[in-house]
């Protein structure tokens, strides 16, 4: 597997962190690392135009469509040269709680708004216009519901406890333990393994 694991750590250093998108804030409870060209299950093992923007600065919005209907938000972790990136899969809405409902179409529990990718994207109201966006750019102002800026707030203080396990649904790469949550919270998704991946390895849980 990858011999530059920098997008572990990085992925990691997500967990308990926040990201505002059009007026809401998710804090980030869930995230899964791709290891680019040396990863078989990133979109970056094959260079297209797709993922031109992983082989960018570190810190930008890399933003894909999937199944045709929802967005998935990446944070690219480079090196320019590997376009390593880290999904963001599931997080607690901590401001913006009616606007997120809204765009979640008022979903049952509020701990559904922003559980799994496509939610997630959804509930910030990301879009492929926002693909690219310096994440770490400054920001000073208060979130409010004409802000249409995505950005990555301060690491939180205390580092949380960490699950890991096998990434969700893919066939490729489908035993490395590179999906990481906060441990006990209520947003995490539920691990799902894809029908097209071989039978299971053993792999470790929990740091």
């Amino acid at each position: 597997m990858p011999t530059h694991p920098d997008v572990v750590r990085r992925a990691k250093a997500l967990l308990g962190r926040t990201i505002t998108g059009h007026g809401v804030t998710v804090r980030i409870t869930e995230v899964e690392a791709y290891g680019g060209v040396e990863d078989p299950a990133s979109h970056a093992f094959t260079r297209t135009p797709r993922s031109e923007i992983m082989y960018g600065p570190a810190y930008r919005l890399y933003v894909y469509r999937s199944y045709g209907i929802h967005f998935c938000a990446n944070v690219v972790t480079g090196p320019t040269e590997i376009g390593a990136a880290v999904l963001l899969r599931s997080g607690e809405v901590v401001d913006g709680l009616d606007l997120a409902r809204l765009r979640r179409n008022h979903p049952a529990r509020d701990a559904q708004l922003a559980r799994g990718p496509g939610n997630l994207a959804q509930a910030l109201g990301i879009t492929l216009d926002d693909l690219g966006t310096d994440l770490l750019a400054d920001d000073t102002d208060p979130p409010d519901p004409h802000d249409t800026r995505v950005h990555l707030g301060p690491e939180p203080a205390r580092r949380p406890r960490i699950g890991t396990g096998p990434r969700v649904g893919v066939s490729k790469a489908a035993d490395v333990p590179w999906r990481f949550w906060i441990d006990g919270d209520p947003t995490v998704s539920a691990y799902r393994r894809s029908p097209r991946a071989p039978a299971p390895e053993h792999y470790a849980s929990g740091t």
